[in-house]
């Protein structure tokens, strides 16, 4: 009998994974990882990670499946939180979702299920994966989920072909809707458990605040932006231009602006962010149309649609290049016609990768609202999530 274990988190989804594994005849094991505990910094109401074992306990009492509660908060706080920190300070915007995933809950999480004689890992993620052969080669290939609105495969982005060959997704062929009946209809003291929300195991947490552990408050100048600007509207006539300079991000030091407020600290925000500003009186809501960490300044604009939010490309620098499906990377020169997405949630766009020396062009067909480096950009063909990249400008 093949023994998988399951990232027992607490909540609903992970806890049918379990269920599931257990009904197809796998010798299940549930493992806990404690990776945050700080609670000074979650917004009050959320759900701690003592509360989040206590459920875990009773899911694994119903399902008469040994669970083993492990601390690996010193390595969640080196290999995210820290990294977190780094990339705020330079006025990027990173995901510790995606992070959190490859560094911990499939690298971290992988070494804890290796000494417990895993044969197969698991987790509640919704994603499928399913196998071809290419060239007498087995490939493994990540799909999205059946369920659409809860297509978690974006978070998975930066997984490889060997730790795809290890792991099982129970719930990828399943909806929401049937995941919460299944642990109703069980019983599972998770069933009726909200959905974690915000960072990765720290939980729902004032922005500001939580970096104030690291990087402190400066006050700064919120300087807005005419959406006539002449620069904006030459920057937007891209005929003629090279990939490079399609894909270059704004330089809002060449518009004439005029301060409307005071911040305190640029590091606290990111393109596209609306609320937070604490600028009234305008005609339309202001948004982050970017910040500048050197000289402490965030650049606002009037409306959702602000030119300074639209962008047609984007750059990944070769280094942070990641191929799910290593047999499809491309070669300087080569393009490749892709659905992309350059956030979570967000439908995929039709897109053109350009592959060059120094990386990773990509063209959307049409205008990209706050694209924003530091996130990840993901492109699929056909429902396969085929590669990603840290997005640098």
């Amino acid at each position: 009998m093949a023994k998988v274990v399951v990232g027992l988190s607490g909540g609903v989804d992970s806890s049918v994974a379990a269920y599931l594994l257990k009904e197809q005849g796998y010798d299940v094991y549930g493992l806990f990882m404690i990776n945050w505990t700080n609670s000074s910094v979650t917004i009050a109401g959320s759900c701690t990670w003592e509360e989040d074992i206590i459920v875990a306990r009773l899911v694994a009492r119903k399902l008469d499946i040994p669970l083993k509660i492990v601390d690996s908060s010193q390595k969640y706080y080196q290999k995210v939180v820290e990294y977190m920190f780094k990339e705020y300070e330079r006025g990027r915007t990173p995901n510790p979702d995606v992070l959190c995933n490859r560094e911990i809950k499939f690298d971290v999480f992988e070494e804890y299920a290796n000494e417990l004689g895993a044969d197969f890992i698991a987790t509640g993620h919704y994603a499928r994966v399913d196998e071809v052969f290419v060239d007498g080669r087995r490939i493994k290939r990540l799909l999205a989920a059946k369920d659409t609105s809860k297509d978690q495969s974006y978070f998975l982005c930066q997984l490889s072909q060997r730790q795809l060959d290890k792991v099982i997704f129970p719930l990828g062929g399943i909806t929401k809707p049937q995941v919460r009946e299944i642990a109703s209809s069980v019983g599972l003291a998770s069933a009726h458990k909200k959905d974690s929300q915000g960072i990765c195991f720290v939980g729902k947490v004032d922005l500001p605040v939580f970096l104030q552990q690291k990087l402190a408050p400066k006050k700064g100048k919120i300087v807005e932006l005419p959406a006539r600007a002449r620069y904006f509207q030459e920057r937007h006539k891209i005929e003629g231009q090279s990939l490079k300079q399609i894909c270059e991000p704004y330089d809002f030091r060449k518009v004439r602006g005029w301060i409307v407020g005071e911040h305190n600290g640029a590091h606290y925000y990111t393109i596209g962010q609306r609320r937070g500003l604490g600028v009234g009186g305008k005609q339309k809501p202001l948004f982050v149309l970017g910040v500048d960490t050197v000289n402490n300044i965030v650049y606002v604009g009037q409306g959702h649609e602000h030119p300074g939010l639209l962008r047609k490309g984007l750059f990944i620098r070769s280094d942070d290049l990641h191929w799910v499906r290593e047999d499809m990377a491309m070669r300087p020169g080569e393009t490749m016609n892709v659905q992309a997405r350059i956030r979570y949630r967000q439908p995929l766009q039709k897109a053109t990768l350009y592959m060059q020396e120094e990386g990773m062009y990509i063209i959307f067909d049409q205008w990209q609202r706050a694209i924003t480096p530091g996130q990840f950009a993901v492109w699929y063909k056909d429902g396969e999530l085929l590669g990603s990249g840290v997005i640098h400008a």
